[in-house]
């Protein structure tokens, strides 16, 4: 006689078979209004554009540079309460930190921040792009991309990698009450990248899309030179819209 399956001997023990848990909807996403944003390279104009929208959104943004007076002028010029401090001020002070630097000081400053970063989620959105007469063009990493660089030198924090795609001029225009855009998201934890979509979704006209492991970085920062090449072709401010999700 042949032996029942494990299912038919829970039955026949009188114990159900235990139930499977439901699919977690992709679109249930935690509250993060009362979080920090710390935004290394704030004065920048990629991190000044992030930090004016998220604080503009409600978020509470400290905006972080080498000296704590640039950082400050920045801060005031931005409003909506942004405040401006120097780098690991700015990174000891915030819940999330957004990685926005120049890509040739990456790994010097991530470097210097290692301690002040530990068990920080951080966000990189560095776009290793070089220059020449043909446009631009993408760098080679030896980590495979900024994101893998910046988790490589931070092994006590939880990196992620987003905010890639993204104008600083419509960033910056307070004219422009939407940013009409997807937000690409990667990581290792779904907890992280979870925040960091919520994180995007504070933003009007924005939404967080997960787009894999950080292993995928490389050719979602290299997107952003055929998005220069969009732009200057069109005279426009180009984002990316994920269709059918």
């Amino acid at each position: 006689m042949t032996s029942a399956t494990n299912a038919d001997d829970n039955a026949s023990d009188g114990k159900p078979a235990p139930a499977k848990a439901p699919a977690k909807d992709p679109w249930e996403l935690p509250d993060v209004s009362g979080l920090v944003v710390g935004v290394l390279g704030g004065t920048g104009d990629q991190g000044r554009g992030l930090a004016y929208r998220l604080a503009r959104a409600g978020q509470q943004v400290v905006i972080g540079s080498r000296a704590a007076e640039r950082a400050q002028k920045a801060a005031a010029e931005l409003g909506h309460g942004v405040q401006g401090a120097d780098n690991a001020e700015c990174a000891r002070r915030s819940d999330i930190v957004i990685v926005a630097v120049p890509w040739d000081g990456h790994a010097e400053i991530l470097e210097s921040l290692r301690a002040e970063l530990t068990g920080k989620l951080v966000v990189d959105c560095v776009n290793p792009l070089g220059f020449d007469k043909q446009g631009a063009y993408p760098l080679t990493v030896e980590e495979g991309s900024a994101a893998q660089q910046a988790a490589a030198l931070l092994p006590e924090s939880r990196v992620t990698a987003a905010f890639h795609h993204l104008s600083a001029v419509l960033l910056q225009n307070p004219d422009v009450d939407e940013i009409d855009t997807d937000v690409m998201v990667l990581g290792e934890s779904r907890a992280d990248t979870d925040i960091v979509q919520a994180l995007a979704a504070r933003i009007p006209g924005m939404r967080g899309i997960f787009a894999g492991r950080l292993r995928n970085a490389h050719q979602v920062e290299s997107l952003v030179a055929n998005l220069i090449s969009v732009n200057r072709r069109y005279k426009a401010h180009a984002g990316l819209r994920v269709t059918d999700v």
